[in-house]
């Protein structure tokens, strides 16, 4: 039994180790399931291998973006550097380029009336001057003693006629009108040429301002280009009448400048008296829905009350009076039953504060305005000053100077040259401020009667020099040695100077017929005083078209 059990356990030991899954024989099936194995196994591998160099491309590509990346970078931090540096180099120039300016025009400025210290000053002649021939002072005096005074005989009688009937109708005036809701007129003051002396062209007009100030319990405020309000550059010279109730804004409250909520009162105004209807300020000729007073209907009113004066006192006069120019609302004239007639300029003002500055309306035949301004916006008029100036001065100079005479001949040439070429934006004003400076610049002994033909040229040369920088200054704004006899308002002193010639910047159509007139009144200007004087011949004004007075 022992043994037949061992040789049952031999026997599936022996079975158990010869099984052919133990030790598979070559000629087996196992061979086949191998070769599919390695066959997997080398796909697998070309896989990898493929996945490997996919991965190392996009290492790769991811290299070179990356290395671009920078490299961009690198070139826009050059450039942000360089462009750094330029716009460092750029500021720095225009820094060095303005304060070059601003010392330019503060040199200027500082020596605008340094113009006649030396007799060096004007010694060199500009371009326009090149070929122009200078009558002499014979011809120069006989001309003057022929043209000019011969017609200038009758202006002192004129002026008392035309400032006595002025002072008639304001009287009359003032009596049709309501003393409780008009303006109240003041007397009338001439200021221009007529009243300075100079004038020299027909027909003679006199010019009359007339200062008008609201009824009670109303007054005007005034605000001006230089107040240090905010005014455009093209209002310069031009400023703002407020019309207020007596007092008001006076203890300095602050309600007006800041915004009260709705729950707030102010203690010192009330609501009802800051607000005012809107037809009680139109009332007081103000604009529409606004507290500042409109020029057109300054001048509305004033035709309407001037009419009414005249038909209060036309029975005492033996002439005709009315209105000869609509483009100038203030342009009377006196029609008499012989025919003739005398023409005037009536123009209400506003006083500025307490000085002889004004505030005009409009101005009658002048460009010194702007053609399309705002009726809120008022000229300011210096003429008052202007008159007292030559006054002032002509009390320091030599008997029988020639400053006026100076005026009055240019002023005669630059007339006789529009009548033949037409009007341009060069004005008698200018040639006025033109004449002041030199005044104030040159001293009293070069202003003698037989130095007529130099300080002609002078001025001659100085309007050339302003006309071709395109700057000729007004005399009293900006201007601090103006005397202290005067007593002109330090406000206007100590502002910036007003350039006269400024609108002719942005014109340029107007600046080029300016010059061109001024060019041909120098070549003309030989022919023109030969052509009026009696003695010189014929033969020497052929160079000129023929304009008889």
């Amino acid at each position: 039994m022992p043994v037949g059990l061992f040789r049952v356990c031999l026997l599936v030991i022996t079975a158990i180790v010869n099984h052919p899954l133990f030790f598979p024989k070559e000629n087996g099936t196992i061979p086949e399931n191998t070769e599919e194995i390695i066959q997997k196994m080398k796909e697998r591998e070309e896989s990898l291998r493929l996945e490997q160099l996919r991965l190392e491309q996009e290492i790769a590509d991811q290299e070179a973006t990356q290395k671009a990346l920078e490299k961009a970078a690198v070139v826009v931090e050059e450039s942000k550097e360089e462009k750094v540096r330029w716009d460092m180099w750029t500021a720095l120039s225009m820094v060095i380029f303005l304060l070059i300016e601003l010392w330019r025009q503060d040199f200027q400025e500082g020596n605008w009336q340094d113009i006649g210290g030396e007799e060096d000053d004007m010694a060199v002649l500009g371009k326009a001057f090149k070929g122009v021939a200078f009558p002499d002072k014979a011809v120069l005096a006989s001309f003057y003693e022929k043209r000019i005074l011969g017609t200038t005989g009758d202006m002192a009688r004129m002026r008392e006629m035309v400032e006595g009937f002025a002072d008639d109708l304001l009287e009359a005036l003032r009596s049709v009108c309501n003393r409780d809701a008009d303006m109240e007129v003041e007397d009338c003051m001439g200021v221009g040429s007529m009243y300075e002396n100079w004038r020299v062209r027909k027909p003679f007009v006199c010019d009359l301002i007339v200062p008008f100030a609201p009824p009670e319990p109303y007054c005007f405020r005034c605000q001006t280009w230089c107040s240090g309000d905010s005014f455009p550059p093209d209002k310069q010279g031009y400023g703002t009448i407020k019309v207020c109730r007596a007092g008001e804004d006076a203890t300095g409250c602050i309600c007006d400048k800041t915004k009260l909520g709705e729950d707030m009162l102010c203690l010192l105004h009330s609501q009802v008296s800051s607000t005012r209807p809107s037809s009680e300020m139109e009332d007081l000729l103000c604009f529409k829905n606004t507290q500042y007073l409109d020029a057109d209907q300054v001048m509305k009113w004033f035709q309407i009350a001037v009419t009414k004066a005249w038909n209060r006192i036309s029975h005492k006069y033996e002439f005709d009076l009315s209105f000869s120019l609509l483009d100038s609302p203030g342009a009377l004239k006196i029609k008499f039953k012989s025919g003739k007639s005398i023409a005037f300029n009536l123009t209400p003002v506003v006083q500025y504060e307490n000085s002889d500055v004004y505030f005009i309306s409009h101005f009658p035949r002048s460009s010194l305005a702007a053609d399309n301004h705002s009726s809120t916006h008022w000229f300011l008029t210096f003429a008052v000053y202007e008159r007292r100036f030559i006054q002032l001065v002509s009390k320091t100079l030599p008997a029988n100077a020639c400053h006026v005479s100076c005026l009055q001949i240019l002023s005669f040439l630059h007339g006789k040259q529009c009548s033949l070429t037409g009007p341009s934006g060069l004005t008698n004003y200018h040639l006025k401020t033109v004449l002041l400076h030199l005044l104030q610049a040159r001293p009293s002994q070069d202003w003698a009667p037989e130095k007529l033909e130099a300080r002609l040229q002078d001025m001659l040369k100085f309007l050339e020099k302003c006309l071709h920088e395109k700057k000729l200054y007004h005399f009293f704004v900006g201007n601090g040695n103006v005397p202290a006899e005067l007593g002109f308002p330090i406000i206007f002193q100590r502002a910036e100077p007003l350039n006269l010639f400024r609108p002719f910047v942005l014109r340029r159509d107007i600046y080029r017929k300016m010059v061109d007139t001024f060019h041909e009144m120098l070549r003309n200007m030989s022919a023109l005083i030969n052509e009026y004087t009696v003695h010189i011949p014929l033969a020497q004004t052929n160079g000129i078209r023929k304009d008889p007075l």
